[in-house]
Parts: C-alpha cells; sequence; structure tokens
C-alpha cells in the first residue's frame, strides 16, 4: 500500500516549505529564482507531486464466500475418502475386508435406511424396533427420493449429505460474514469440518440435511426475510426434532430485534411440521408422542435430574474399551455445551441462547449424555465464535484456529475411522 503525500495546507508545510534542497526555486535547483519573476518561484515551491492513489482491500462478496467454503467441504470429503481407501488398503485390519459403501452403513443411517425402505414399522423379516419414530420423516423421504437413481440405499445417504452439506457451509460462511469481519466465513467452516464428529456430516445421517434447512434459515432471518426464513425452519423441522428449539429460537429472534408484528404470524410455520408428523402417528399408533417415547423406549432417554445423567455417565466413562472412550467424549461434549451457553448468555445472545441452551438442556438431563458431542454438529454459534475469536482482537488470536486444527483434526480423524469399524461414536 503506497502511503499518500502530505498536502499542503494551514500548519503543514510542502517540501519546497521546509527549506533545504527544495529551496531553490523552480529552474531547475540552482538558487535563481529571479529568471521566472518571484511569484512564479513562490508558486512552484509551493507545488507537490499529486498523491499516488492507495488500493484499499477489496470487500469479501458473496461469490467469494461460496468459493471458499465449497472449496474447503469439497476437499474435506476428499480427505475422508483418502481416509477410507488408506484404511480398506490394509491400513486397518477391520476395515480392509469390508467394501467402501458398507463401511458407512452403520448405526443410525442402517435405521434411516430400513424406514426409507419399509415404513415406519420396520423390517418385517426382522424383530421390531420401537424406536424408529424417534426419527423424523425428513432424510428417509430424502432416501427414497434418491435412491432410484442411484441404485443404492447407502450412496443414495452419501449423496444427500454431500449435496446437502454443501448447501449449509456456504450458508455458514455467509453467515458468519454477514455477523463479524472479513475473514470469518472460512474460519467458521473449517472449525465445522474439522468438529471430532464431523463424519456424521459425511455418511447418511440427518445431521448435513438438517443444517442446509436451519442454517439459511437463521441468515434470513438475520436479514430480517421471514417468510423464507420460516419455510426454511419448517424444512429443518422436517428433520429433526432439533427443529422446535430452532422455531422457538426464530420467536425470540424477532421479537428482541423488533421486527414488524403483521409479520409475526410466519413463526407459527415451523411448528406445522412437529404437528403433522405427531398426528401422523396418532393415526398409526394412536400415540401423539410417539417421537418421544421411541427415544425412551430405544435409546432409555428418561429425564433425570442433571447431576444423576453425569454420575451415571462418569461412572461409564472410568470403566475400559471403545464405550468408556465414547463417553469419555460425552462429557467433554457436555462440558463445551455447558460453557457455549453459559458464553452466549453473557453476550446476550438471546436468540441462540434459546436455541442451544434449550439442546444443552435436554441433553445433560437425559439418563446418561448419548450424542452431545455429534448434537454439537448443530451448534453453529460455537464456530461462529471460534470463527470471530480468531480474527478479532490481539494479533496472536491469529493462530486460535490453528491450535483449533491441531486438536480436533486428529480427534475427527479417529472418530472417522472408528465408525468405518462399526464402533460407536456418537
Amino acid at each position: 500500500m503506497t502511503p499518500r503525500a502530505p498536502e499542503p495546507g494551514p500548519g503543514r508545510e510542502s517540501p519546497g516549505d521546509a527549506g533545504g534542497p527544495d529551496d531553490t526555486g523552480a529552474a531547475g535547483g540552482t538558487g535563481e529564482s529571479g529568471a521566472d519573476g518571484p511569484v512564479e518561484a513562490a508558486v512552484a515551491r509551493r507545488t507537490v507531486t499529486p498523491p499516488t492513489p492507495t488500493m484499499s482491500p477489496t470487500p469479501s462478496t458473496p461469490h467469494d464466500t461460496r468459493k471458499e467454503a465449497l472449496l474447503l467441504w469439497l476437499s474435506s470429503r476428499l480427505g475422508v475418502v483418502v481416509l477410507s481407501l488408506a484404511a480398506g488398503a490394509g491400513a486397518v485390519s477391520q476395515v480392509a475386508t469390508v467394501p467402501f459403501l458398507d463401511r458407512w452403513r452403520h448405526w443410525d443411517a442402517q435405521l434411516l435406511i430400513t424406514i426409507a425402505e419399509h415404513g415406519y414399522g420396520g423390517d418385517p423379516a426382522a424383530k421390531p424396533d420401537a424406536g424408529l419414530p424417534a426419527f423424523f420423516p425428513g432424510m428417509p423421504l430424502a432416501l427414497r427420493l434418491v435412491r432410484p437413481l442411484v441404485g443404492d440405499w447407502t450412496l443414495a445417504g452419501l449423496l444427500i449429505s454431500l449435496a446437502a452439506g454443501a448447501v449449509a457451509v456456504v450458508a455458514l460462511a455467509r453467515l458468519a460474514e454477514f455477523e463479524g469481519p472479513r475473514g470469518t466465513g472460512w474460519r467458521a467452516v473449517l472449525a465445522l469440518l474439522l468438529w471430532p464428529m464431523s463424519v456424521f456430516l459425511f455418511v447418511g445421517y440427518s445431521e448435513a440435511l438438517f443444517l442446509a434447512f436451519a442454517l439459511p434459515a437463521w441468515l434470513a432471518a438475520r436479514r430480517g426475510r421471514w417468510p423464507l426464513a420460516a419455510a426454511l425452519a419448517a424444512g429443518a423441522s422436517c428433520v429433526r426434532i432439533t427443529g422446535l428449539f430452532l422455531a422457538l429460537a426464530l420467536v425470540v429472534e424477532f421479537f428482541t430485534r423488533r421486527h414488524p408484528v403483521r409479520q409475526a404470524a410466519w413463526l407459527a410455520v415451523p411448528f406445522v411440521p412437529l404437528g403433522l408428523y405427531s398426528a401422523y402417528h396418532y393415526a398409526r399408533t394412536g400415540d401423539w408422542l410417539a417421537w418421544k417415547h421411541a427415544q425412551e423406549a430405544g435409546w432409555g432417554r428418561q429425564l433425570v435430574w442433571p447431576w444423576q445423567s453425569l454420575a451415571t455417565t462418569w461412572n461409564s466413562a472410568m470403566g475400559d474399551g471403545q464405550f468408556a472412550w465414547a463417553f469419555r467424549m460425552e462429557i467433554a461434549g457436555a462440558v463445551v455445551g455447558v460453557g457455549l451457553v453459559l458464553l452466549l448468555l453473557y453476550l446476550r445472545r438471546w436468540s441462540e441462547f434459546v436455541y442451544v441452551g434449550l439442546q444443552v438442556g435436554a441433553l445433560v438431563c437425559s439418563a446418561f449424555y448419548l450424542s452431545i458431542p455429534r448434537s454439537a454438529l448443530l451448534w453453529w454459534p460455537l464456530f461462529l465464535i471460534i470463527a470471530r475469536t480468531s480474527v478479532t482482537g490481539p494479533p496472536w488470536r491469529r493462530g486460535i484456529i490453528a491450535v483449533y486444527a491441531l486438536v480436533a483434526g486428529p480427534l475427527m480423524v479417529l472418530n472417522t475411522l472408528s465408525f468405518m469399524q462399526g464402533a460407536w461414536v456418537g
């Protein structure tokens, strides 16, 4: 950046006024100003070279933000494929004999496929699964739409997550750039992709599809585009029960920012899918809360006092084996969640406090901690804060994103390898 030359004016001397080498007149610096006359010499001494225009930083455009986010997303997906191929080539013996697609068909991915293929009654040839209604219909419907195009259920799930994740990271980057300084966009995306449980954005789980609706909905709400925000939030409510928390947070966002009351009717739209889904199961089983009771029947998610849940999880974490490690990750996830809730409260970010706080409250009051680190993939305020902190403030903060990557990255690789082996990750 070229510095501007100082302009003459009251109290500021031009180069000729300071005396010295320039105080020689305009006639070649000989000191013989009489050839042009005293007036011409005085004018020459007051003349300065016009300042060279400076180049200011080009602001980040939506197109730049999109390209940065998509580059990170596609590169990370390629990295997971390379990791899987390396594991299959013999680097991990438990994976080497498993076909590529079968490495990603574990746990909820299989259950979502079962719903898409057979409905909520489950596979007629298998034992009935009372936990299936816990899964909202958005992902099974998407699987049923895509599978005829690709011929395989698991591949359909991978492609849905690939496309949905691309939408989600672009929306996250735009949200970060909308709320923070330039450079926060790609940092927020990187923080999401390096989160230890980001394998669930690759496989045929519902997290990527939920974020593909929820993040654009939140960005639209921030911009005051409530019809669009409500429609997108309704899509999120079709995918996960987390859509209920999103809908409540949007209500808080609307009223704390004092938007026109005439638009308040849009806030009811995101609640409609939950009502319809409950009505469907009532018609099927006579139970309005089938999705909640399925959580209890399938995963033992009864509500207890938080200290009871912590004690149960702590005892499990102090054992040995894969599940002990998973429960230690659950405790770490709970610590992050509670810390994030307190930080949002301190920052008075009320709508985000409601969105994250309701989730954390439900998770830490379950019979034991289950899938808390995986649920953190949906806590985009966490990744926005990491990104903003690494951009603003003292220069040493620039290294925060690197420290985060060095700590979270290896855990992400470890959990990805564990999932491919069929181990419980979260």
